[in-house]
């Protein structure tokens, strides 16, 4: 895209709206406190903010923990009109102090600093600074509810300068256009090589990440480790926001494997799927429709069973995550009560799938320790629903060692299975 082209998507992008809604006045649940929860891999709801500050996640994606801190105490310090006063992430419209706004601010850095290398002829390090002007933009938009559209600009920003970014690698990152019910969304392909087929590893993350987040995955493990990766956005996320999701987590996963033998690069023999958060949901439900196109699944802090079995733990969820839950069901003005009874539907014990039968695929699942959304039960029952699964529950602390320590154990299992 040329420059020109670029500034001019900002500018008409993030155009100043009289009308635009503020992230936390979109969905509007009846009868809902705010509730506080700490989680080593989703980070923490804090008092006085409506956005569960993801801070070892964002941290781990590349973001600049002083830069993150001074992105938090501008928003903290603005004086401009909030949606509620008492939660300082709720500033009205695209200025100073907005989410949108502050985080975008940051991307833009990104993208200039990156021109800036590009006209040095540095294209590995204006790469760089692409990919995290891409996560910023990424950021800006969570946690992406429908109908926020200065979320929805950010977003397009992200995917615009993740593709921007691919351009100036040695790695091939291709588009493959999946078709669907007579719509279509984009999966990401990133091949480290294209002289031969490739052992192929879907992946997706929970429902408040865009594809183009997982990049750390591939730059650090799978790539290196010769994995093709294929990234696609959960139902209701970035490129898949026209489906709304429903208790078949894994349908556009399907849709996009069965696809899979039409696509050049991929050994489409040897293909596994990795799940983050409720990526693994889809990725464990995958493996029992489609074990003839699977070599291997893993969740990795899946929401599988035992959280969604409790409506207790559901009702204590932080209300951002409540409001996301409802976005991504498109159940907008319904009551606390409805939506959580709504939810235990997602969960693969109840719809027959885990501690039924054993599928003949080795299942992997990985959990943190003390993690509330995905207790070590859970993992359990998935290691014992399938031929050769495995459990593994890994220390919490450091945060960063057990996301490493987590994908280490992934790429290990991955070498053997595909």
């Amino acid at each position: 895209m040329s420059e020109p082209s670029k500034v001019n998507l900002s500018e008409k992008l993030f155009a100043p709206r009289q009308t635009t809604k503020e992230t936390s006045s979109l969905v509007k649940l009846a009868h809902v406190a705010a509730n506080e929860m700490h989680n080593a891999l989703d980070g923490d709801s804090v008092s006085g903010w409506y956005r569960v500050l993801r801070r070892p996640q964002w941290i781990w994606q590349g973001v600049d923990p002083i830069e993150m801190e001074a992105v938090f105490s501008r928003i903290a310090g603005s004086t401009a009109k909030r949606t509620q006063d008492e939660l300082l992430d709720t500033v009205i419209g695209y200025k100073p102090g907005n989410w949108v706004y502050e985080w975008s601010q940051l991307g833009s850095q990104y993208q200039r600093k990156s021109r800036e290398l590009l006209d040095k002829g540095e294209k590995a390090q204006a790469a760089e600074m692409l990919l995290k002007a891409s996560t910023h933009y990424g950021i800006a938009a969570y946690p992406h509810l429908k109908g926020d559209e200065l979320a929805a600009q950010a977003e397009l920003q992200a995917t615009v300068t993740y593709k921007d970014a691919t351009e100036l690698m040695p790695h091939q990152v291709k588009t493959i256009d999946v078709s669907y019910q007579g719509k279509t969304f984009q999966a990401f392909i990133h091949l480290p090589r294209t002289d031969v087929l490739l052992p192929t590893v879907v992946v997706s993350g929970g429902l408040d990440t865009l594809q183009t987040e997982l990049w750390p995955l591939y730059e650090h493990y799978l790539g290196p480790a010769g994995f093709a990766m294929i990234t696609l956005d959960m139902p209701s996320v970035g490129h898949s926001a026209a489906w709304t999701l429903t208790e078949d987590t894994s349908r556009l996963h399907q849709a996009l494997v069965q696809q899979l033998r039409d696509v050049p690069w991929v050994d489409h023999h040897r293909v596994g799927m990795l799940g983050i958060r409720f990526g693994g949901n889809a990725a464990i439900r995958l493996g029992f429709v489609e074990p003839n196109r699977l070599k291997t699944c893993i969740s990795l802090g899946g929401i599988i069973h035992g959280f969604l079995a409790q409506p207790k733990l559901l009702n204590s969820m932080p209300r951002m995550y409540l409001d996301m839950f409802a976005s991504r069901m498109g159940k907008n003005g319904v009551s606390k009560a409805s939506l959580i009874s709504h939810m235990t539907a997602w969960s693969l014990k109840q719809q027959g799938l885990l501690g039924r039968r054993k599928v003949d695929i080795p299942m992997l699942a990985i959990n943190l320790k003390d993690d509330p959304v995905c207790p070590e039960t859970d993992n359990q029952l998935i290691a014992l629903s399938s031929r050769g699964g495995k459990a593994i529950s890994l220390p919490a602390a450091p945060i960063h060692d057990g996301y490493h320590r987590a994908m280490q154990d992934v790429v290990a299992w991955l070498k053997e299975k595909l």
